[in-house]
């Protein structure tokens, strides 16, 4: 079921980028300003890796000593990427993405189900590195919907992959910056537009409750949690809030209040 969800994920941007002009690519984004190509290859890259550790552990660790030996001579996280893609932009690298995308789905799919598989940080079980992959297309595909000013389609019941990777995180999000991880995480519910409820009941006193797609924006950092109509209440929920992040790498902060929106259509 991941593989088809991410599957899902990928197809619903590729039917998006399908339909952008020439010109669209370059735009900045709220997102770090980074371009919309930018973005792609990001995405590109990330699924080049996975496809790399679904395939050939050996050829992924190559290629991660290989990204990081650029890194250190101060390259940035995108910079790296552009330069390792020799400037592959545009429909090229939409086509080139959506290949290397749907490969490794396929490649997935043939894993059996107690896989691990290594990454950037630990190993990971195949269920969750794809969901892991669908979360990521998810979040950066939010800022290219944000700066078309384009309504996002309707959520599907897929996006609980995603909310749950947010709850399982909540003791990342301490630990990945040197903090306790406070002894009770906060309850969690969220009400879907297709009317189901999803319930994480944790905690009596601390609670996050309201709308599933804002929960999932603000867990991927694609907008403030001030920017939503979420309820929080406690002083353990506040501060999750303020510093959540349910992706791996270094800390990032969450955006300031009002940086990320939908732009005018």
């Amino acid at each position: 079921q991941q593989v088809d969800d991410f599957r899902a994920e990928t197809a619903e941007l590729h039917q998006l980028l399908s339909g952008l002009g020439d010109s669209d690519w370059a735009r900045a984004t709220q997102f770090k300003a980074w371009t919309i190509d930018d973005i792609v290859r990001h995405l590109h890259m990330g699924d080049t890796m996975a496809l790399a550790s679904a395939s050939d552990p050996a050829e992924f660790t190559a290629l991660m000593a290989d990204i990081q030996a650029e890194r250190h001579k101060g390259l940035s996280r995108i910079d790296e990427t552009r330069q390792r893609l020799n400037g592959l932009a545009g429909r090229p690298l939409l086509q080139r993405w959506h290949e290397t995308a749907e490969r490794l789905c396929d490649a997935l799919a043939d894993k059996p189900a107690d896989a691990r598989l290594k990454w950037a940080g630990p190993d990971m079980g195949v269920r969750m590195f794809t969901t892991a992959r669908q979360m990521e297309t998810w979040s950066h595909a939010q800022a290219i919907y944000d700066l078309l000013g384009t309504e996002r389609p309707a959520a599907s019941p897929r996006l609980r992959n995603i909310a749950e990777i947010g709850v399982r995180t909540f003791g990342w999000a301490y630990r990945n910056r040197g903090l306790p991880v406070p002894p009770v995480m906060p309850s969690v519910r969220l009400d879907t537009p297709f009317g189901e409820t999803w319930e994480w009941k944790t905690s009596d006193s601390d609670s996050v409750e309201g709308d599933a797609i804002a929960f999932c924006q603000v867990v991927t950092q694609t907008r403030n949690v001030a920017d939503t109509s979420l309820s929080v209440r406690g002083d353990t929920a506040r501060h999750w809030m303020s510093i959540v992040q349910c992706f791996a790498g270094q800390p990032e902060t969450p955006p300031p209040p009002g940086t990320r929106h939908r732009s005018p259509s």
